[in-house]
């Protein structure tokens, strides 16, 4: 006789949108699960990220009784019956919310199902200063008010690294809640190809805010065109300072491009032909921080070596001096002397790259990292 196997446990996966494209790796990591099935819940569907419609539930189906069904939800926790019993059918065994504003919001569900919830701080949720935070949205505002609930109901507390740690540590999270996970990088998809050759390309990825710092490499790739002619500086992304980024990088540079927002696979494309990879984050003004950067361990895993600030997270993510350079916050000219020293010395280059690309396949490769996101789930059951 076949043994017949028992169904996977389903994990209910919180996103009050789903899903923007900007949150890739909640797609990633939720699909690369084993042990668990991942169905994805929230209060609406946007033009983003496509998620698979037989495992994807929201609150509101559009038209005016989607708004109410929404609005009830939001400001009262009460989510329409026909939504909960549907949720009942796929017997969840817990919910698993991504940010903590989207975390307090998941609450009244977990609390309706009898669900252990568990919360995973990203970056912006647990570093932003309360007064900028009361100003960029009503579902932020709730979240500082009400903040001590979800501290005291949640099961676990996820926090994308050590650096986020510590911030939910300094707001009064407790402690034995609290778990360090680095979202893991798909190795198999992130390998380099050696045979395209590389140029001397500096690439940037990410949006053009305050927060990521482009000013300052575009700064500094001035000082490095003055030795280095012939390197060109490639931005990958959209923002709001765009028109002022492209207007220094005019009046500053000889070679350079801005391409937009691009596909996964473009990015992909150009950390193969690229030489340096930086994204100089900083802490801004609103006290926004990069977390950790998972776009910084999949250039290292595209063998590309990187040259950014040791802001926030990443010196987690970067290791100095052995898969790329890290100097202090805003110090353009040591961003801009790293930056040659790779376009110029190639054993070191070599080293970096072939340092780097073997440090995310052993500590942030993502099939192993959620191997170890389904032990902390295990956790939360038990």
């Amino acid at each position: 006789m076949s043994k017949t196997t028992s169904p996977k446990p389903t994990a209910l996966i919180y996103c009050d949108h789903l899903l923007p494209y900007s949150a890739t790796f909640v797609r990633s990591q939720a699909e690369a699960l084993k042990h668990f099935t991942p169905h994805y819940i929230g209060c609406r569907l946007i033009k983003g990220l496509s998620l698979p419609a037989e495992r994807t539930s929201v609150i509101s189906q559009g038209g005016i009784s989607g708004k109410v069904s929404e609005t009830f939800y939001k400001l009262w926790g009460i989510p329409p019956a026909p939504f909960v019993h549907m949720l009942k059918q796929v017997k969840p065994s817990l919910l698993h919310a991504h940010f903590g504003p989207d975390g307090l919001r998941a609450l009244p569900l977990a609390r309706q199902l009898r669900l252990p919830l568990v919360v995973t701080f990203h970056g912006y949720d647990a570093t932003v200063k309360d007064e900028y935070a009361r100003r960029s949205s009503l579902s932020h505002r709730t979240y500082l008010k009400q903040k001590s609930l979800l501290q005291q109901e949640a099961r676990i507390f996820i926090a994308v690294s050590e650096f986020i740690k510590k911030k939910l540590l300094d707001q009064g999270f407790p402690s034995n809640k609290i778990f360090v996970h680095y979202v893991g990088v798909d190795t198999t998809t992130f390998t380099p190809d050696p045979g395209i050759p590389r140029e001397p390309v500096v690439l940037f990825v990410g949006r053009l805010v305050e927060k990521k710092g482009c000013e300052y490499l575009i700064r500094a790739m001035g000082e490095v065109q003055r030795v280095q002619p012939e390197a060109e500086l490639v931005v990958i992304g959209d923002g709001p300072l765009r028109s002022d980024l492209e207007k220094l990088s005019k009046e500053t540079l000889k070679r350079y491009r801005f391409l937009g927002a691009q596909s996964p696979e473009t990015v992909r494309s150009w950390m193969n032909r690229a030489k340096v990879f930086s994204v100089p984050s900083i802490i801004a003004e609103s006290g926004d921080a990069e977390a950790f950067g998972i776009v910084f361990a999949e250039a290292q895993a595209m063998g590309l070596p990187v040259v950014s600030f040791a802001s926030g997270g990443i010196p987690e993510a970067v290791a100095h001096g052995k898969t790329g350079f890290l100097a202090a916050e805003r110090d353009w000219q040591s961003l801009a002397s790293s930056i040659v020293k790779l376009l110029d010395d190639s054993a070191l280059w070599d080293s970096f790259s072939q340092t780097g690309r073997e440090r995310i396949q052993a500590a942030f490769d993502l099939h192993q990292q959620t191997r170890a996101l389904e032990t902390i789930y295990e956790t939360a059951l038990r």
